[in-house]
């Protein structure tokens, strides 16, 4: 059974960078798997960040961001991770962020609009001077 665990989240300063990592575990199809990333502010509803579709080739993969968060932030995969590189951050970035997978082989954008059926447990980022 596929699991999700993020990692790397933490204090960052107004302007600065934090790459965060979500790590799977408990399946060796993880490759077949789209991902998104989702973030969570205090007293707000849940929002997408961006996707990245499926691993199996390199020359395949696509990734999709919502457009506030276009130029600032970047998915990217390995084996059995995927990351999300955040610059320039704002204190508007202040937020828990979770990583979640469905195994599909729709490409972003259209992956980003499914219905995701794994998700990790959340990271909190704080932005803060």
């Amino acid at each position: 059974q596929l699991r999700l665990v993020e990692s790397g989240g933490g204090l960052v300063q107004p302007g600065g960078a934090l790459k965060l990592a979500c790590t799977a575990s408990g399946s060796s199809s993880f490759k077949y798997y789209a991902v998104g990333w989702f973030r969570q502010a205090p007293g707000k509803e849940r929002e997408r960040v961006g996707c990245i579709s499926r691993g199996l080739s390199n020359v395949d993969i696509t990734t999709h961001y919502e457009d506030s968060m276009k130029g600032r932030f970047t998915i990217s995969r390995g084996d059995n991770t995927v990351y999300l590189q955040m610059n320039n951050q704002k204190h508007e970035d202040t937020a828990v962020y979770y990583c979640a997978a469905v195994p599909s082989g729709a490409s972003a954008p259209f992956v980003c609009r499914v219905q995701y059926t794994v998700w990790g447990q959340g990271t909190q980022v704080p932005v803060s001077s």
